[in-house]
């Protein structure tokens, strides 16, 4: 799955990388974006966390000509008189028009590097609803945001992954030079894939897929388990043997009438008593209507 993610997301697509400090994602990121220049794309990138010669370092200079980059680094807040791109400037308006005033037609790749640095200086949901209506098209054909999750909430976290089509957690490999990715990818029907693969990346930045983790869950859950009998250890017995099952079936219940019994009560016999009853002058009935006695 994560080859497919490097070959290029779908119109309209949004991916998180989510990393935390035990673990960088931006190795990662900078592999994406090497890959959507390989493909001629069209690449801004918002570049919050380092320098714009951190982030070119390792990208052939053969494709940067299709790079973009507004360095919001020297100045995110805009404390100077002529900021590059500040973080009041992250919204549907500004990054339009900050992408469609270069030379390009087609619409191009946004890369937030990174969104933790957004949503530490401006309210979550204001920041959602730019994604959400980024993620429509137009001038954004795609985005790619890195998002440090040990900095925020799990709410806000829950909240911007919620929004992503596809989410990409990075953790430690087995070995050094190894990484393990999580992924989670949602279709447009709905359906939800997840798997887990170990990767490392080479040094011009491409990316080779090493093989998936062994899960031991899962090899607990092939195994057959022992079922654990809750009548084991009990001072009494809840079995019955077969003699005492005999005897149970042959047991007459006394709510239970034979044929014999019900043949009895059914067909009265000689001697059998009968109870007359006479009305006298005083009853008061009435055969058109028996319950003209009753106060209803």
């Amino acid at each position: 799955m994560l080859s497919e993610l490097l070959q290029g997301t779908d119109a309209g697509g949004f991916l998180v990388i989510q990393d935390s400090c035990g673990c960088s994602g931006r190795t990662l990121l900078k592999s994406l974006i090497n890959a959507a220049l390989n493909r001629e794309e069209i690449v801004h990138v918002l570049c919050f966390d380092v320098s714009e010669d951190e982030l070119k370092d390792g990208l052939k200079t053969s494709v940067t000509q299709r790079l973009h980059i507004h360095n919001a680094y020297i100045d995110p807040l805009g404390w100077s008189d002529h900021p590059v791109f500040t973080v009041n400037q992250f919204n549907l308006v500004e990054l339009t028009h900050l992408v469609k005033q270069t030379s390009h037609t087609k619409p191009a790749t946004l890369v937030i590097d990174s969104l933790s640095w957004i949503l530490r200086h401006a309210s979550p949901p204001a920041v959602c609803k730019t994604l959400q209506q980024l993620k429509k098209g137009g001038a954004v054909r795609a985005i790619i945001g890195l998002l440090h999750a040990d900095m925020h909430q799990r709410g806000t976290v829950g909240s911007v992954c919620r929004l992503a089509n596809s989410v990409i957690t990075v953790a430690p490999g087995p070995k050094g030079d190894e990484a393990m990715a999580k992924l989670t990818k949602r279709s447009k029907s709905g359906k939800v894939l997840q798997d887990e693969e170990i990767f490392s990346i080479n040094e011009d930045l491409t990316v080779t897929v090493q093989s998936k983790p062994r899960n031991s869950e899962h090899k607990q859950s092939d195994t057959i388990e022992q079922q654990v009998d809750p009548t084991a250890n009990l001072t009494f017995n809840l079995r019955l043997s077969d003699t005492e099952r005999k005897a149970k079936e042959k047991l007459a219940l006394p709510f239970v009438f034979s044929k014999e019994k019900k043949t009895a009560l059914l067909h009265s016999g000689p001697g059998s008593g009968r109870i007359l009853y006479e009305p006298d002058a005083n009853d008061d009935y009435d055969q058109e209507d028996p319950d003209d006695d009753l106060d209803v």
